[in-house]
């Protein structure tokens, strides 16, 4: 091939722009990205290997070398991994989104098709080297491909690229950087073992770099009483170090790594730039053995409400890379989770395939959940104890209903732990609540883990096992009202009664919310009830004279409750006198097994199938509203009137809101 100079795809040079201006606030972060890509570039060539062991070319230490050359400003990432062809180099550095991964999935078939999915993508970290460096040039040859097959990439991140075929004994990649002169700090040794040992420790495969020893200067007329030494300066010696520990950070004893380490080893795989809320790290032994090491973050992603975004846990084998996105290892409900799993049992050409079906992974899958919900537990326990971090006093455990007495540790562990579970479940409440239908083995503790706003309180800090504790005597549910916001369910008219006998209700304004409840009918036997659904019953705590009142009045109002049903029959299913309401004139329900008409919204939103829900329409006798139907000449506009503003109470849209606006102007003059 001769020289040839192509344009970057349109999207590679908006991502230039935003690499080098805003993406990375940390510029030394490029080195961790680069050094990742090596290493991943090793990974691919020993997956490729299992089925061509030629592709080493008598190479078989696969590692990373990392140099710098302070006259020539240059900074160079070596691997010795599975390499690029000249065409590999055009479409996987001049477009986005291609990875080589991609084309690598396109040329396997069967079970080494999905298998190929199991290597790191190349993604967009290439691109962080125009951080410190005005000018990149890549070098690489495929392995298995011929000497003179290899390729030089050149750019200086601007809209255009060069490309050209050069003979390369080497198979693998090197990225040689052209330092831009406010990076030139990055040309020294010290600075780069630092960014090393902070970002890269893990990396199994050694990191490399030459030896420096310290050369004293030349002596300056030695005989003279004013003669001294020219400067001193580090001089290479030859010799090769690695400067990582080389051995995998979750394969390392707990007592040996640092709250720091693991933070760090968190954004490195999270690509996020805040510490992780909560991790854990343990070893497991028995008929299946693996270790995990699984952080909770801090703060939810932008897809976080893709169920069919890639999972957040790496699989490794015997520390081999094999999976990025393990979805097999954890819930659906659990996708916010990052970290690592390495296991001692599965296949190193593990497929999907045998992911899904294999004894192994579900033990795996079993006990990353239970430590994921057992790290959420103690963050929940901790949650609202800044006091008792403080003081030797008993606190109560609400999620376990019992007493304890902190220890020194304890407390200590309270205040590091306060108010992080607030922070976790405002970010990622509302996806927890989905393993109350997809996880039936741990409904129970998830149940102890939701939180809610009510009526008595604004903030989202009301578990069940707190409202069950100070229920009324007499009181035999836990009360709840599903809306599209906190203002719609503390204003709706069905908590009316609830206010008036000061029976809190619990408000869920999460889209989940009312989905989730369907898998959910109770709490510690605790019966739950919506206040929007079949007839009010208080039971105990209503007393014998609001009942003969009800009665009398629903007597009372046969015949206008027969014409309002008649008036209404298109859009209630039925019309009946309520003891729900107190200030307001009318409000919609369902009966007990109905969908609600809220979730019926939502499905229409999502443009899925839903039914047609056609409310029950309660009324208020003592409203003057109400009241003045009887006898009035208005009465059918009246009637609709009541009915829509009744939908738009409880946050609904008439479905004639053109028709609602020409009766009430019709009557207000």
């Amino acid at each position: 091939m001769t020289k040839q100079t192509l344009s970057f795809q349109a999207e590679v040079a908006q991502l230039l722009h935003l690499v080098t201006h805003a993406l990375y606030s940390n510029k030394e972060i490029f080195l961790r990205e680069l050094i990742s890509n090596a290493s991943d570039a090793c990974d691919k060539l020993r997956f490729e290997a299992i089925n061509d062991g030629g592709l080493y070319e008598n190479d078989t230490e696969l590692k990373v070398k990392v140099t710098f050359d302070k006259d020539a400003k240059t900074l160079t990432i070596t691997d010795n991994g599975i390499g690029m062809s000249a065409q590999e180099a055009i479409d996987h550095l001049g477009t986005i989104a291609k990875s080589g991964t991609k084309d690598f999935v396109s040329k396997l078939s069967g079970d080494q098709k999905a298998d190929s999915q199991l290597i790191g993508q190349f993604g967009v970290g290439f691109y962080s080297g125009f951080i410190v460096a005005d000018k990149i040039t890549v070098e690489s040859r495929r392995a298995g491909m011929k000497e003179t097959e290899g390729v030089r990439w050149i750019s200086g991140g601007a809209g255009d690229f060069e490309v050209e075929t050069i003979t390369q004994a080497q198979r693998g990649t090197s990225v040689i950087l052209h330092l831009r002169d406010d990076a030139l700090d990055y040309a020294s040794a010290w600075k780069l073992k630092g960014i090393i040992a902070k970002y890269s420790d893990h990396i199994s495969l050694p990191i490399l770099m030459e030896k420096e020893e310290w050369k004293d200067g030349e002596l300056i007329n030695a005989g003279d009483e004013n003669g001294g030494r020219q400067p001193g300066a580090m001089l290479k010696t030859g010799e090769w170090e690695a400067v990582n520990k080389g051995n995998a950070i979750w394969a390392r004893a707990k007592k040996d790594i640092t709250p720091e380490q693991y933070n760090e080893f968190y954004k490195q795989i999270s690509h996020d730039f805040e510490a992780p809320l909560a991790y854990t790290h343990n070893r497991v032994e028995g008929s299946t053995e693996y270790t995990q090491l699984l952080y909770i973050p801090g703060k939810a992603p932008m897809d976080l409400f893709n169920r069919e975004k890639s999972a957040g846990v790496k699989l490794y084998v015997k520390r081999v890379f094999i999976m990025d996105d393990a979805e097999a290892l954890l819930p659906t409900y659990l996708r916010f989770v990052k970290g690592v799993v390495d296991s001692a049992d599965l296949p190193l050409n593990v497929s999907r395939e045998l992911l899904q079906e294999s004894r192994d992974v579900k033990a795996i899958r079993e006990g990353c959940t239970k430590r994921v919900l057992g790290m959420l537990e103690d963050l929940a326990k901790h949650d609202k104890l800044p006091e008792a971090a403080a003081s030797a006093e008993g606190v109560t455990d609400t999620t376990a209903g019992v007493t304890d007495v902190l220890s020194e540790a304890d407390k200590a562990e309270a205040a590091a732990n306060a108010g992080k579970y607030s922070k976790f479940y405002s970010e990622f409440g509302a996806v927890l609540k989905e393993g109350l239908g997809e996880d039936f083995g741990n409904k129970d503790r998830l149940a102890k883990l939701l939180r809610f706003a009510s009526s008595t309180t604004d903030t989202v800090s009301v578990s069940f096992a707190d409202y069950k504790a100070r229920m009324k005597d007499g009181q035999e549910a836990i009360y709840y009202i599903t809306a599209d916001s906190a203002s719609a369910a503390k204003n709706s008219p069905q908590l009316e009664v609830f206010k008036k006998k000061g029976i809190e209700v619990l408000l869920m304004t999460d889209r989940v919310d009312e989905w989730a409840l369907n898998y959910m009918h109770d709490f510690d036997g605790t019966p739950l009830q919506s206040v929007a659904k079949g007839a009010v019953d208080l039971g105990t705590l209503q007393d014998e004279t609001e009942k003969k009142a009800a009665e009398e009045a629903a007597e009372t109002f046969k015949p206008l409750l027969a014409k309002l049903k008649e008036a209404l029959k298109d859009k209630a299913q039925d019309v009946r006198v309520t003891t729900r309401l107190v200030d307001s004139a009318a409000c919609l329900v369902v009966q007990d097994d109905g969908m609600s008409t809220q979730l019926a919204r939502m499905l229409k939103q999502a443009g899925q199938a839903a039914p047609d829900v056609k409310p029950v329409l309660e009324v208020n006798a003592e409203h003057p509203l109400v009241k003045k139907l009887d006898g009035s000449v208005h009465f059918n506009d009246l009637a609709h009137i009541l009915f829509d503003q009744a939908l738009l109470a409880e946050g609904g849209m008439p479905s004639d809101p053109a028709a609602y606006v020409k009766r009430v102007n019709a009557l207000l003059v």
